[in-house]
């Protein structure tokens, strides 16, 4: 496999993270202006998007199977071109239920990425922890750029144009993606540039259940936390921050979060994945304990550091499920993986919508993500123990 292929492959993946966590930060800022468009109290706007963030995590193991089965670069295509598509309509909708349906296909094609264009990224690595951590930057710089944009085209140009521009600038990306896949400046590729030995069945079953357990419970708290950080913005930072802000917070933690990613992943290739993996939710206990307390700046850095913890255990947990699932089937793993962050740990969204309803406050559910990061912790020490990858064979080698 060529250098400049391999490198054409990181650019587009990390494009295409970006635009997959664009649009959900998006609409949670518009929401707030979306309740005066169309009639319907806060909480009821909130749950138009719970259709589209199931279908992002229950139609990704269709999406990676199809991957690993028909064509990688094929998947990625229809991913550009689909998302692109669907936040047009999403900008275009007219009521209710238009809206609902076109945040449904955002939400579908969006469950492209995550098990097709990271199983993609591993293949092509030599140094994984390095190359997630990269690509991990450009999923953060999507919610981050996203309260900038829309703000900014909320405020000058209305909701809708929060939704189009951006779609307009993801279809381009699809044009260019097919014209460098025709040129052959991108290649299908099936086995990893990297091979590393496989794990036992034993381990692989141990930690298969561990991910399984740990997926679902950062995953929630990814979720909920980022449908609740504008409104907990909103309602903690002073009475005169407004949607641009609150838009301005948002973009802070996320813009810095993404940043640490490279950090992460640094530390995922030199360090054992089990105490990187652990360490960054054991952090996280106490800073949503902090948040649950605190408003205005305060609440802003410890916001800024409780993401960034969250964000930052991504690289080694991808590293650790491309490690323990077999190379022919890692988009379909991946897959199964965003069944849990993305699917199941979608709920997170009603989750924030009840307690918010119930109790007029977020102080519960912040609560709530602090139970749940204990129990990753719990969990995650129960993974295989195993030696920095820096000290194996095969990674010396290849350096």
């Amino acid at each position: 496999m060529s250098t400049v292929s391999a490198r054409a492959a990181l650019v587009f993946s990390a494009l295409g993270h970006s635009f997959a966590h664009l649009f959900e930060p998006i609409f949670y800022i518009v929401a707030l202006v979306l309740p005066a468009e169309l009639g319907l109290p806060y909480e009821d706007v909130l749950m138009l998007v719970v259709a589209g963030k199931l279908l992002y995590g229950l139609a990704a193991p269709l999406a990676g199977w199809l991957g690993d089965r028909w064509s990688t670069l094929g998947m990625m295509a229809v991913y550009f071109f689909g998302l692109g598509l669907s936040a047009v309509a999403t900008g275009l909708a007219d009521g209710p239920l238009q809206l609902g349906l076109a945040l449904g296909c955002l939400g579908l094609f969006g469950s492209i990425y995550h098990p097709v264009g990271i199983a993609w990224l591993v293949r092509n690595a030599v140094n994984r922890g390095q190359a997630l951590g990269i690509n991990g930057v450009f999923g953060g710089l999507g919610p981050a750029v996203a309260g900038v944009i829309a703000g900014l085209l909320v405020e000058s140009f209305g909701w809708r144009a929060a939704f189009i521009a951006p779609g307009v600038g993801v279809l381009a990306t699809a044009v260019a993606f097919v014209w460098m896949t025709q040129r052959g400046a991108l290649v299908e590729v099936k086995a990893d540039r990297k091979a590393e030995p496989a794990a036992s069945r034993g381990d692989t079953w141990r930690a298969g259940v561990v991910l399984t357990i740990t997926m679902l419970c950062g995953g929630l708290i990814y979720q909920a936390t980022q449908a609740a950080l504008p409104k907990l913005f909103e309602q903690r930072l002073g009475d005169d921050v407004g949607v641009l802000g609150v838009a301005g917070g948002v973009t802070t933690v996320y813009l810095i979060a993404g940043l640490t990613q490279i950090l992460s992943g640094h530390l995922a290739d030199r360090f054992p994945l089990k105490w990187v993996y652990v360490g960054c939710y054991l952090a996280q206990i106490p800073l949503l304990l902090l948040a649950a307390a605190l408003s205005g700046l305060p609440l802003l850095a410890v916001a800024v550091m409780m993401v960034s913890f969250n964000m930052g255990g991504i690289p080694a947990e991808n590293v650790l499920l491309a490690r323990y699932s077999p190379p022919k089937w890692r988009g379909t793993a991946f897959g199964m993986k965003f069944i849990l962050s993305f699917g199941v740990s979608g709920l997170g969204v009603p989750l924030v919508s009840l307690i918010l309803g119930a109790t007029g406050s977020l102080t519960w559910l912040l609560l709530l993500l602090a139970a749940a990061a204990v129990v990753v912790v719990i969990a995650g020490w129960q993974l295989p123990t195993e030696r920095p990858a820096a000290a194996q064979p095969q990674a010396a080698a290849a350096e």
